[in-house]
C-alpha cells in the first residue's frame, strides 16, 4: 500500500516532508521500516524519526543525515504492508482495492476495468481501461460511481456517458 510521497528536504539533519495519501497521519508514528519506490526501484529503509509539522509530517531515515541525501529521496512513494495503512471507517476502502474491479453499467454490461485512481485538481479520477484497450478518466464521485462489490469484483458506473469521447 502506498502511504504517501516523499516531498522536499527539510532542515539540515536529513528530514523530508511527507505528503500522506490519506488525511490520516497517526499510523506513520508506528512505522519502523518502509520501502521507498522511486524510478522503478525499491529499497527498504529504517525509519529513524517521525515528527508532526503543521498539517504535514517530517520523517528521517537511518543513514540520511544531510539535506543532499534527503533531496535524493524526493518523489519516492512510501510503500508498506496493509497492516500499517491508515485505518478505514465504515464505507471507506483503499484505492488499491479498487484496482482491477470490473466497471459495469446499471444493466450489468461490463464497460471496462479500473486501472487506477488518480488525484486530480478537483478530486479523484478513476482511470478506466475500456474493452478496446483505450483508457478514459471519470470523476470518482458518488454521483458517477455506486458502491463497489468486492466479493463480485465489480463497481457500478451510474453515468456511463462519462466514458464517452467527444
Amino acid at each position: 500500500m502506498v502511504l504517501g510521497i516523499v516531498g522536499s528536504h527539510f532542515g539540515l539533519a536529513g528530514f523530508v516532508k511527507i505528503r500522506p495519501s490519506s488525511g490520516e497521519t497517526g499510523h506513520f508514528f508506528r512505522l519502523e521500516t518502509v520501502t521507498l519506490r522511486q524510478g522503478g526501484e525499491e529499497k527498504a529503509w529504517k525509519v529513524a524519526e517521525v515528527t508532526p509539522h503543521g498539517n504535514a509530517l517530517l520523517m528521517r531515515f537511518e543513514g540520511v543525515t544531510s539535506p543532499e541525501a534527503a533531496k535524493a529521496l524526493n518523489g519516492a512513494e512510501i510503500v508498506v504492508d496493509r497492516e500499517y495503512a491508515a485505518p478505514l471507517k465504515d464505507g471507506e476502502h483503499y484505492i488499491e482495492d479498487l484496482k482491477g474491479l470490473a466497471v459495469v453499467s446499471a444493466c450489468g454490461q461490463t464497460l471496462g476495468h479500473i486501472a487506477d485512481v488518480l488525484e486530480g485538481g478537483g478530486g479523484q479520477l478513476a482511470e478506466v481501461t475500456l474493452a478496446s484497450g483505450e483508457r478514459r478518466l471519470a470523476p470518482y464521485r458518488k454521483e458517477f460511481f455506486g458502491e463497489a462489490d468486492f466479493a463480485c469484483g465489480t463497481i457500478i458506473l451510474l453515468e456511463p456517458w462519462v466514458l464517452d469521447t467527444v
